[in-house]
């Protein structure tokens, strides 16, 4: 039996688990759904003040983004951070939820259909 991996990615986690359910209805039994950042430490859920001087970079000041003095170099590089564009990059596409499954090769088609079907981008 051949088997397939398939990563999707959603907008939100209602869109993930749902198609996740209709992937599973298949008899996949490897599969999970994980929401994942671009920042490595994820995002702070609270904001300090900055006069305390405990901030470890532009990124946690303005973004909110959870990180140390290493990441935090490269997380404050970012347009959203810096504010240094000039308008011309991509917008954010917004889709941070993943599904990764393992499926077989048979049901392959039907499950990249499920995950259309609920938005996601394969």
């Amino acid at each position: 039996m051949t088997k397939k991996n398939i990563l999707a990615f959603f907008k939100t986690s209602e869109e993930a688990k749902k198609a996740a359910e209709q992937i599973k209805g298949l008899g996949v039994t490897d599969i999970q759904v994980d929401r994942f950042s671009k920042y490595p430490n994820g995002s702070a859920d609270f904001v300090n003040d900055p006069t305390t001087g405990d901030k470890s970079s532009q990124a946690a000041l303005i973004l909110g983004a959870s990180s140390d003095r290493d990441t935090g170099v490269l997380a404050s590089a970012d347009v959203s951070a810096s504010g240094m564009s000039d308008g011309g990059q991509d917008s954010v596409s917004g889709r941070d939820v993943l599904v990764a499954a393992i499926v077989d090769e048979s049901q392959f088609d039907r499950a990249i259909q499920f995950v259309k079907d609920n938005g996601g981008l394969v």
